[in-house]
């Protein structure tokens, strides 16, 4: 396969869980060089069909040019990155640049940046919005902070993987509070569909039906249309689970108390994300908030089993 101009590079890809996965395969279908590790082998190991090679070790991605990662949290970034066996713990090898599409804190981001720095590491937040059927779709979105120079090495990959927009914020950290954002916007509008949802259904009105007139409104987007399938089938195979999504409206609200700003939405959303887990709702996704809002509205939801078009295809 013919390389996409402008990207000979040697890339690296650490993790590759639902995200990470479809992104890695996208740069690897591209004719990308990628080398990519996750901590189960054998869930990267299917990307071989893409032309994707799969290490043994973090270390071996060490002498990659660029190296994306793609992990559930601060934390996790830390260890592969610095932890026993990690990405640069191997003396006299270092890659060139790092690039995070994790959702992680703007301090950790802060603080991975300077240790990076310190090593002669560039360093670019490149936090992703979708899922993994958005990313086969053509859809993915990125946000990017960052050196300017770094950012404009690693463009090329990004519209691989993200073709639906790549954005530049600043040198820094602003593309964390952009995804922040954007997190914390979701499980909102999210939980405010459930509740509509579920009022109309007591009324009455199916929910395929009030979805269908939604979608259709100044109301809709791609956002609502995407989850009325879930909404009308009651088929809630995960794309983001609600830990990850507590996760994010924590990150949220800590943002919200660092620059004094009241975020009495997204407080009372994190409580029923709480307690959605708190009744058993943690392997499915997050929409299951719809199943919750209506257990507290006395209605016993059933699957409609109609067809519906998730905008995406």
């Amino acid at each position: 396969m013919t390389t996409v101009a402008g990207t000979g590079a040697k890339l690296g890809w650490i993790g590759t869980g639902r995200m990470g996965y479809e992104m890695a395969a996208r740069l690897g279908r591209a004719g990308c060089d990628v080398l990519a590790w996750n901590r189960t082998k054998a869930k990267a190991e299917p990307l071989r069909a893409y032309g994707v090679k799969i290490a043994d070790t973090l270390p071996e991605l060490a002498a990659r040019d660029i190296v994306f990662t793609m992990v559930s949290t601060s934390d996790d970034l830390k260890e592969v990155l610095y932890g026993p066996g990690g990405l640069l713990m191997t003396r006299g090898v270092k890659a060139r640049t790092v690039v995070d599409c994790s959702s992680i804190s703007i301090e950790a981001s802060a603080a991975i940046r300077a240790d990076l720095a310190a090593d002669g590491i560039g360093f670019l937040a490149a936090p992703v919005s979708g899922n993994a059927k958005v990313i086969k779709a053509g859809k993915l979105s990125v946000v990017c902070s960052g050196p300017r120079n770094v950012f404009e090495e690693c463009e090329p990959y990004l519209r691989i993987f993200g073709p639906a927009g790549v954005s530049y914020v600043d040198e820094g950290e602003l593309a964390r509070i952009a995804k922040i954002c954007h997190n914390v916007f979701l499980g909102v509008v999210t939980q405010s569909l459930a509740e509509i949802t579920v009022l109309a259904e007591k009324a009455g009105l199916p929910r395929s039906a009030f979805l269908d007139f939604m979608n259709n409104s100044v109301m809709g987007s791609v956002f609502s249309r995407y989850k009325t399938p879930a909404f009308v089938n009651l088929d809630f195979k995960v794309t983001f689970t609600p830990h990850l999504l507590r996760k994010d409206m924590d990150l949220g609200l800590a943002a919200g108390r660092r620059f004094e700003v009241p975020m009495p939405l997204a407080s009372a959303t994190r409580d029923l994300i709480q307690a959605q887990m708190g009744n058993g709702f943690t392997e499915q996704d997050f929409s299951t908030l719809l199943l919750m809002q209506a257990r507290a509205s006395g209605v016993e939801l059933k699957p409609e089993n109609i067809p519906i078009d998730d905008g995406l295809s």
